[in-house]
């Protein structure tokens, strides 16, 4: 019989039963939804009194472009936005910065002052919408942006709902989105959940992502032992300001895949809840069931597509929904079956939220809570699990914990090594792609690339550009010295840097020179290099 192992290593057996949860104690560690330590789901009915949230990545162009779209998915039954911002954007570069040619507006909406923001959301009640931001570096200034947005539509701080990324470890270690080096970084990031936590009740201010280094290519147990490990870095920096865990904590929001073997990503999730609930509760001395609670999107990521058959690729996004609703996101988000081309068509869009649909009212898989719990395999498979994430934290803390190990490059190192194991497994057929690795057929080439593809268009950044002139020109550029000036002098001061921030971004300040004030204090961070 061949021998069969998880995406995470461990062995698979042919049949499971009542011998393999010998040591599993039912009220200690799965217990009822909704009840600690939320193996089953953090809320007793689930998905029978409110289905997760559909939150396609929507971003190109200009920002009226995007706000295009966000209004035709919400028209077709989207009920939350998920926010993509071009490569210039995330790393706090002006459209007009020379290092920018060529990817204004490319892999999503460019933003430059606090007229982008207006634009992209105008139409959009910000009291009414859930809106996710995939920033990071620059999290701090384009919430900020968000948040005026929002006031001068008039909405009550305390209905304002957006989930900033605001993940900068994960940024050093897989995405790249990184600028000032790691301590002013973990700086801003605690700056903006202390700065939320205070106005903004309803914001989840850090949305800490396994996602992208499960992306960039370490194993499913890594996922979510680095998650939990980020997680708890940024709650000791809230706790050293002095800030009480049940302050923040029940904000808290997580991102993660589901692109795997379907009962493997479930076990993650269930090992995953239940792992940060004690975390909190024991380690942190949490005492709000909220704060113990895994609130996370689950989405597919763009390594699980292939280039061949394209259109077999919204199979496998159907197979995400499935482990993603099974496994008890909050809010879900699938890649498009054009992802391995280019950033998604409006057609390949729909097709990801009509599948997000399909899972939700056609399936079954949300009719009752938690529907594999219970089983010898998957609750087996979840034991496994968690003491693999476990181990994985372990070995991290032996590299001097996830700040150490990312200021001296051993996680990237260690991610990459998995990354190119994963590459030789799919290389020799090991991990089946079918299209790809197997069932390889005859047909032409051609056929594989029939897909619709995004062209970016260069009078985007023309426009782009002519737009930040004028800006630039209109504004008060006394207003604009006098709030950056202040941005540097607090930089160089202990204080929390969102109000200086906000002031720049009521005057007009462009992103890039927000960035440069904060480097003229902060440095720029150099990726250390380790083999």
């Amino acid at each position: 019989m061949k021998e069969l192992r998880t995406h995470a290593g461990f062995p698979i057996k042919p049949l499971y039963g009542p011998e393999d949860l010998a040591d599993v104690d039912v009220g200690r560690d799965i217990g009822r939804p909704g009840e600690y330590p939320f193996t089953r789901g953090i809320h007793s009915t689930m998905y029978r009194e409110r289905l997760w949230t559909m939150r396609q990545y929507v971003g190109f162009g200009t920002p009226t472009e995007t706000n295009g779209r966000f209004k035709y998915l919400m028209a077709h039954g989207q009920d939350a936005l998920n926010v993509a911002f071009d490569l210039p954007t995330q790393l706090g570069l002006d459209s007009d910065d020379p290092r920018a040619e060529g990817e204004v507006g490319r892999v999503g909406m460019a933003i430059d002052t606090l007229a982008d923001m207006e634009d992209a959301f105008a139409g959009i009640p910000l009291d009414r919408v859930s809106v996710s931001l995939t920033i990071n570096g620059m999290a701090a200034p384009i919430t900020a942006m968000y948040y005026v947005v929002a006031e001068k539509q008039g909405a009550a701080a305390d209905r304002v709902v957006t989930t900033p990324q605001n993940d900068i470890l994960k940024e050093f270690v897989a995405r790249g989105t990184w600028i000032y080096p790691v301590e002013p970084s973990l700086r801003l990031v605690a700056d903006l959940v202390e700065f939320s936590a205070k106005r903004y009740p309803r914001s989840n201010p850090v949305s800490v992502c396994g996602y992208h280094i499960r992306e960039a290519g370490c194993t499913t147990a890594q996922e979510m032992a680095y998650g939990l490990l980020i997680a708890a870095a940024y709650v000791e920096r809230m706790l050293a300001r002095g800030i009480s865990v049940d302050d923040f904590a029940p904000r808290i929001s997580f991102n993660f895949t589901a692109w795997g073997k379907i009962f493997e990503e479930v076990a993650k999730f269930r090992a995953g809840r239940r792992l940060y609930a004690r975390m909190l509760r024991e380690r942190f001395g949490a005492t709000n069931p909220k704060s113990w609670m895994f609130r996370t999107l689950i989405g597919g990521g763009g390594s699980a597509f292939v280039v061949q058959e394209p259109e077999n690729n919204i199979v496998r996004g159907a197979y995400i929904a499935l482990a993603a609703a099974l496994a008890g996101a909050q809010t879900m988000a699938l890649p498009t079956y054009d992802e391995a081309y280019t950033i998604p068509s409006a057609k390949a869009q729909l097709i990801a939220l009509r599948t997000m649909q399909i899972c939700a009212e056609e399936s079954g898989a949300a009719d009752t809570v938690d529907p594999l719990g219970g089983s010898y395999y998957v609750e087996a498979l979840t034991s496994a699990m968690e003491t693999q994430i476990l181990e994985e934290m372990a070995r991290v803390e032996r590299m001097g914990g996830i700040v150490e190990a990312v200021k001296s490059g051993a996680l990237q190192a260690e991610v990459a090594r998995q990354a190119y194991r994963f590459e030789q497994k799919l290389a020799s057929g090991e991990i089946p792609k079918v299209g790809a690795n197997c069932y390889v057929g005859d047909t032409p080439a051609a056929a594989d690339r029939e897909v619709e593809l995004y062209a970016s268009d260069p009078q985007v950044a023309a426009a782009q550009i002519a737009r930040l002139e004028r800006i630039r020109r209109d504004r008060d550029g006394g207003a604009v010295a006098r709030a950056l000036a202040r941005l540097r002098d607090e930089a160089r001061a202990a204080g929390n840097l969102m109000d200086p921030i906000v002031e720049a971004v009521k005057a007009y300040a462009t992103l890039g020179e927000i960035a440069r004030a904060l480097k003229d204090v902060f440095g720029e961070h150099k990726e250390p290099v380790k083999f």
